[in-house]
This record gives C-alpha cells, structure tokens and sequence, in this order.
C-alpha cells in the first residue's frame, strides 16, 4: 500500500497518456512543487461527484498515477505542467488535508494484457495513423506502438468524443484487445 497526492479532474488519464494542465489553486500548487522536488508521481482520478476548482471533489475508484514531466511558471501564481500517465491504481482510503489536498492509500493494479492489433481492428490504427499525421508526431509520446492493443486503444479512447463515464470504463478493462474491439465497435457504427 502507498500514499499519493490526489488531483480529481474532468478526464480520463491512461497510462502512457500526456496530460497538460494549468494549476492555480494553491493545494495543487504546493502538490507539485512536491512532486518535482522528490520526483514522485500524483493520481489522477475521474470526479464522481463535485468540481475540480474549489471544495475537494469525490473521485472514483480507480485512477492513474501521473509523473511531471516538463513545466513552466509563466506568470506568478500560475504553473503549466505536462504530466504522463504511469500506471494505474485502486484507492483504498482517502483522506483530505487542511489545505483541501485529497491524498489517498492505494495499490498498483496490474498492467494491461497486451496483444498484437487484430485484423479486425487495423482500422483503428489506420485512424491513429491518420490523426498523427495531421496534428503531428508530439501529440502522443514516443514511442507510437501502432502495433499494441494497449497503445492504439488507450490512445483512441483519450482521443474520441466519448462520454467520460465509458472513457472510465474503457479505463478500467485490464484486457487491451477487449478494449480495442470495443473502440472498434463503436466506431464501426
């Protein structure tokens, strides 16, 4: 069991997503000073239930840890920070801080059963292939892995206008194929 800071957000971070955000609030900013000074990570949770700014919100189960890995202070009070998704975890206990500072025990779920990109599926990366090369090869980390189920489906489900609810879903499935067909599925219709 360990202990991470929590920031609950209106996303759905995945492992080895990328994550920008502008953090203001005091609390996250006190987190990320935190963060960059020990080189430790943060959890990212879907909010269930209350709003990101202001009184601390109530996430759901699981989430991802997230690792700062650039950022910059373009005004005082303000800290722009590019975080990358890790791995994912179940919260166990949470408890908040004076400071309004969510933190939570949790333990490490496992890794994603991968599998090549099956047949059925080559669509998928053919849309991946396609989004890259009009946005460009910085919108995904490197290395692009257009020949991973956990790759293309992670990166397809931060990508599609999707309901966050089955973003979380999509998530919270261990089994990369089985997501990737879902996603498959879905934009066959």
């Amino acid at each position: 069991m360990q202990d991470f800071a929590l920031f609950p957000l209106n996303t759905v971070l995945f492992p080895g997503g990328r994550l920008p955000l502008r953090i203001f609030e005091q609390r996250y900013m006190e987190m990320a000073k935190v963060c960059l000074r020990d080189d430790t990570p943060f959890g990212v949770c879907l909010i269930r239930d209350g709003a990101e700014v202001g009184a601390p919100a109530t996430p759901v189960e699981t989430g991802c840890l997230a690792r700062i890995a650039a950022w910059d202070m373009p005004q005082l009070g303000m800290l722009h920070i590019i975080a990358r998704g890790e791995r994912r975890f179940r919260i166990l206990g949470r408890r908040v801080e004076p400071n309004g500072l969510a933190r939570a025990s949790i333990e490490m779920l496992p890794d994603d059963i991968d599998a090549p990109v099956p047949e059925q599926c080559k669509s998928c990366v053919r849309l991946l292939e396609r989004v890259i090369a009009q946005q460009g090869e910085g919108l995904f980390e490197a290395p692009h892995r257009l020949d991973s189920s956990a790759w293309v489906s992670a990166r397809l489900a931060e990508l599609l206008p999707l309901p966050l609810s089955a973003k979380q879903e999509l998530f919270e499935l261990t089994d990369a194929r089985a997501r990737l067909e879902r996603l498959n599925n879905l934009l066959g219709r």
